[in-house]
């Protein structure tokens, strides 16, 4: 159920009394899956952030921001795919089917290394398709570190001045220290942080947060996370 809120934005959209809005943010979503994740631990990533997508208050940011929102699955040296191509969330009739999709979206790599610089230079030439959003995010989530290909840190540089920021989201279901590995070898750029899930079943409440935090960037409202950010 939408809110008070939604009903108001939903009114002012279908009376066009809200102003043309430009795309206030690109987001791609950058979904582990190598050969650490089992079909089931996929599964409930998917699921995780379609329920994220559907939740009020995600939605409602993604209408107000006219976001664009991009999936793709990362594994191995030259094994990065895009499963759902940008999407302008125009309603929420978008944020309903880009939720429905991302629920639906098959698994494309099963056996595989981690080669998380690869994914992150993918990502980065993914925006140069949606040029009119203000701000770009990647959003990384996973279960393991880099062992495959070139190194996450190397990729900052180009990260920085490209003016994109990256968010993790460790899955520590198997190595105890990952979140603190992303926090020294992931995330970069203004406000970037890393939060942990402690298993594949914390995912989906932890997604929801994350997203929320990206994408309102009001940090005061979000509960703690047991994350840390650098500049």
């Amino acid at each position: 159920m939408r809110w008070l809120p939604s009903f108001f934005l939903s009114t002012a959209l279908s009376l066009g009394a809200l102003p043309a809005v430009s795309c206030e943010v690109a987001l791609v979503l950058a979904v582990d899956v190598s050969g650490s994740v089992d079909d089931r631990e996929f599964e409930t990533q998917m699921r995780g952030l379609a329920e994220a997508l559907r939740d009020g208050a995600i939605s409602e940011a993604l209408v107000l921001k006219q976001a664009s929102v991009l999936v793709m699955q990362w594994t191995g040296n030259q094994r990065q795919r895009v499963s759902i191509p940008w999407r302008h969330v125009k309603n929420f009739d978008d944020t309903d089917q880009l939720a429905d999709d991302i629920e639906n979206t098959p698994r494309i790599w099963r056996n595989f290394s981690t080669a998380i610089g690869e994914a992150l230079i993918f990502a980065q030439a993914a925006f140069d398709e949606v040029p009119q959003c203000k701000r770009k995010l990647i959003d990384v989530s996973g279960d393991g570190k880099s062992n495959e290909g070139i190194a996450p840190r190397a990729v900052h540089a180009q990260l920085r001045a490209a003016g994109i920021t990256v968010n993790g989201l460790a899955i520590e279901q198997s190595d105890k220290t990952l979140t603190e590995y992303y926090q020294d070898n992931l995330i970069v750029g203004p406000g970037s942080f890393a939060i942990r899930a402690d298993n594949f079943q914390d995912y989906p409440d932890r997604i929801r947060l994350k997203l929320l935090r990206e994408i309102t960037k009001q940090l005061s409202a979000v509960p703690p996370l047991q994350e840390s950010g650098n500049l």
